[in-house]
């Protein structure tokens, strides 16, 4: 809901910042790995109770995941780095509600696997209403400068750094924040579903 506002805002800035990673000879592709990692670190910090930290290195992964794409747009974009970007993002999102739910186990769970299951349904959506937009040549207008076609809904990648970062913050409210974001990504994937049938027809 926030992505397309918030990117146009940061465009500028991740521009600037990868037209200097460009002539150092820092790729799109390099940055997508260690943007991964970092987020992996993330990921194993909150597994091992170390909130803050984990939330430092989740914010500095998002970071590297703003500056692929933009080195790429100062370059050459490609299907690899379009392909790969999407993937490994999609890792890092499952890997902090496990990371939660290993730091607590008999708390954090259930409401963990139900964020979990949540996110199958706006991921599975998302990526299905893609392959059938590049099928028709559709392209988001939204996001134009995307790789294939980005679907929006309540709970993108802006909203759900939020909850992660208030997870992080008050680590013992994941229950409820993940509940809670659950619901709403409940809502998204209604909505893509309800705006795919009819736009598809």
């Amino acid at each position: 809901m926030l992505d397309s506002a918030l990117q146009k805002r940061l465009r500028p800035l991740l521009a600037h910042a990868a037209r200097s990673l460009v002539r150092l000879g820092i790729g799109a592709d390099a940055l997508s790995f260690i943007g991964f990692g970092i987020g992996m670190g993330a990921a194993l910090s909150i597994a091992l109770g170390h909130f803050l930290t984990g939330l430092g290195l989740l914010l500095l992964s998002r970071l590297f995941d703003g500056l692929d794409g933009a080195v790429a747009r100062a370059t050459t974009p490609t299907d690899r780095g379009g392909f790969l970007d999407i993937t490994l993002d999609f890792l890092f999102y499952a890997s902090i509600p496990l990371a939660f739910a290993l730091a607590d186990p008999a708390a954090n769970a259930l409401p963990a696997a139900v964020l979990l299951a949540s996110f199958i349904g706006t991921g599975s959506s998302f990526l299905a209403f893609a392959i059938v937009a590049a099928q028709r040549d559709l392209h988001s207008t939204a996001f134009p400068n995307k790789s294939f076609y980005f679907l929006g809904g309540l709970t993108e990648a802006t909203e759900t750094i939020a909850a992660f970062a208030a997870m992080c913050l008050w680590p013992r409210w994941f229950p409820h924040i993940a509940y809670g974001f659950a619901a709403l990504c409940a809502i998204s994937t209604v909505l893509r579903i309800a705006w795919g049938y009819r736009r598809f027809r």
